[in-house]
Formats: C-alpha cells, structure tokens, sequence
C-alpha cells in the first residue's frame, strides 16, 4: 500500500463505520459490486478512478490530482 491508497482507505472504513454500513449495503448504495469495496478498503492500488469516484459520490468527495515533490521522485529509491 502507498500513502495516497493508505488514506483512501481509511478514509472509506471510517466514513463507512461511522454510518454504520456494512461493506455489502456501501455496495449496494454506491453502485458498484461488494469486490471492488473490498478492494478499496484493503488498498489495493489498481482500481478504476470512476469507480472510486462513483462511491466517495456518497460522501460527498472526490479524486483530484494532488500537487507532489518532483525532486523528492526523482531521489526516492523504488
């Protein structure tokens, strides 16, 4: 997991819980299957960015690009 999937996640286990949803009724609600959910929540750091959007929709959020380092890329070891 990455810094930008770490808080993906935690921001939809919170929200989620916070609701009192279980992962099937965010599911549910947002349109898309119980997989991709599961994946989100587990961070996993391939998933389709409308998809995303489709459930932070719920939460009134959405992706956007984020302004990074350049310089600190070009120095970080992969």
């Amino acid at each position: 997991m990455n810094k930008q999937t770490d808080i993906l996640s935690s921001f939809l286990k919170n929200r989620r819980k916070k609701l009192k949803l279980t992962q099937p009724q965010l599911a549910q609600k947002a349109g898309v299957g119980l997989r991709f959910i599961r994946d989100m929540e587990q961070g996993k750091e391939t998933l389709r960015m409308d998809k995303v959007n489709q459930v932070l929709k719920l939460f009134g959020q959405e992706l956007g690009p984020i302004p990074i380092n350049r310089d600190k890329l070009l120095h970080e070891k992969s």
